[in-house]
């Protein structure tokens, strides 16, 4: 299968439509709250202890802390989409800022949760967006509405973070895997009680590179140097045929090698939620310094890629690419990483 250059092809939106495989009849998944749902903060008083999620003062081992400075932001590659906006290349400069060297994890998320009671979008929703290949076959037939032009990814009912391929899966397994079947809504949330934010989107490529300036990927300009792997995206013919032995699905947060600046799986693995609201014009219409993008556009930016990116459908695991969906979409491919002042 193809796809028109800039469509956004490896999560679907929970604001889109989904269709019967058999006769087109359309319907809409349930929406996600249009707002941060409510959940039992912390009161004064109470004792709040984001444990995992915040270590104590300059956040530990766990938060990369970056000198900022000026670097050139963004991609003129042509194996780029023209209409993300991942260019012109620019100049940005950037403050100091800190950065978690993994995604949050299932851990970590599980002590948000069991402090706040917090309920995310997909729970919800009661119902979220599995990769087909991740529900068994014989769940797959029962579920007749697909998203329209995505087939490959099915509502499922009861997938959320707890169950990330619905009823019948868990994640006592991989507490060390990413958290996903996240909303933006949802990061919001984990930021607000961990005393964290999500990093802007030029704060997550400046760390992304990893000190590397014009590079395609955190470790240089090919994907697989030496024949070494180095990240976790779609191995195999895409959507249909994995290669042996690999299966689509995340890993562990600290899987593979660290960038430069000690970040593991800038790319692949899965999407990250930045703070910025995106557009296609990010690089003209944003500020040199410090740029983050505060109009409102319907659309939460995006960066990194997932385990379901292959260069022959989506190549976007690339430092420089660009994606986005609305806050409250949520997949079994999109989690979040934290940043600090």
């Amino acid at each position: 299968m193809s796809h028109p250059p800039g469509k956004s092809c490896c999560m679907p939106s929970a604001a889109g439509g989904t269709h019967r495989a058999d006769d087109d009849a359309t319907t809409a998944l349930p929406a996600g709250p249009p707002g941060v749902p409510a959940w039992r903060a912390c009161r004064a008083g109470d004792t709040c202890n984001p444990g995992n999620a915040g270590d104590e003062g300059d956040h530990g081992d766990r938060f990369a802390h970056l000198p900022g400075g000026r670097f050139m932001m963004g991609s003129d590659d042509p194996d780029g989409f023209a209409s993300d906006g991942e260019g012109p290349v620019r100049a940005v400069l950037l403050q100091p800022f800190a950065i978690a060297r993994t995604a949050v994890t299932n851990r970590e998320f599980t002590d948000f949760v069991r402090a706040t009671q917090y309920v995310t979008s997909a729970e919800r929703a009661g119902a979220s967006f599995v990769f087909y290949l991740q529900v068994p076959e014989s769940d797959r037939a029962a579920i007749r509405r697909v998203p329209s032009g995505l087939p490959w990814w099915l509502p499922v009912q009861g997938a959320c973070w707890q169950r990330p391929q619905g009823p019948g899966s868990h994640i006592h397994d991989r507490l060390d895997h990413p958290v996903v079947h996240i909303s933006w809504f949802d990061a919001q949330a984990y930021c607000a009680w961990a005393g964290q934010r999500l990093p802007s989107e030029a704060q997550w490529e400046y760390a992304a590179r990893g000190g590397l300036a014009g590079r395609k990927y955190p470790w240089g300009d090919e994907l697989e140097p030496g024949g070494q792997v180095r990240c976790n995206i779609w191995r195999g013919e895409f959507p249909g045929r994995p290669a042996p032995g690999w299966h689509p699905g995340t890993v562990a947060v600290t899987a593979f090698e660290p960038n430069g600046h000690g970040l593991y799986n800038m790319a692949g693995n899965v999407w990250e939620w930045c703070a910025d609201w995106f557009t296609p014009g990010y690089h003209a219409v944003t500020a040199a310094a410090d740029p983050v993008h505060t109009g409102q556009t319907g659309r939460r930016s995006m960066r990194g890629g997932s385990f379901l990116c292959h260069v022959s459908y989506c190549n976007r695991y690339r430092v420089a690419a660009r994606n986005s969906n609305t806050p409250d979409s949520t997949s079994s491919n999109c989690g979040f990483r934290v940043a600090a002042a």
